[in-house]
């Protein structure tokens, strides 16, 4: 593993009435070049249209894909990913947000905080996920 995670868990463990199987840690100690994400919405990264879809799984895909593909622009690996933030405009997309964005991040245990606000920058959107990786020396 590309950085060493402290105390890492799986989120079933920690929110068992929950259908979540999430890989985080409380910690990450990390040592590199830093990547420092804007909150990556569900859009195309190149023309900044939004994905047709009110779905918060398909934009979840969409949101963690951009992730991964710039994480990978910038020469990093998803394993390089050290913290996520993740903001909701719903708490009942939590569980599908999180299962969803879980897929991407198995066997990576970053650290994680999600929160709950009245509305992002566009309408349509239901999540935006920003994200800190290091690239290891």
């Amino acid at each position: 593993m590309a950085h060493t995670r402290i105390r890492p868990f799986n989120t079933k463990d920690t929110y068992p009435e929950q259908k979540l199987d999430n890989d985080l840690a409380q910690a990450v100690v990390a040592r590199g070049t830093m990547i420092f994400l804007r909150g990556q919405c569900p859009q195309d990264l190149d023309t900044a249209k939004n994905i047709d879809s009110h779905d918060p799984v398909e934009q979840t895909h969409k949101v963690m894909q951009n992730i991964r593909q710039l994480i990978e622009e910038c020469g990093g690996r998803m394993e390089h990913l050290c913290k996520v933030v993740v903001y909701l405009t719903d708490v009942r997309h939590r569980e599908a947000v999180y299962r969803t964005m879980g897929q991407y991040i198995k066997g990576v245990h970053p650290v994680s905080t999600g929160v709950v606000v009245t509305a992002l920058a566009r309408p349509d959107w239901l999540v935006e996920i920003d994200a800190t990786a290091v690239i290891p020396d």
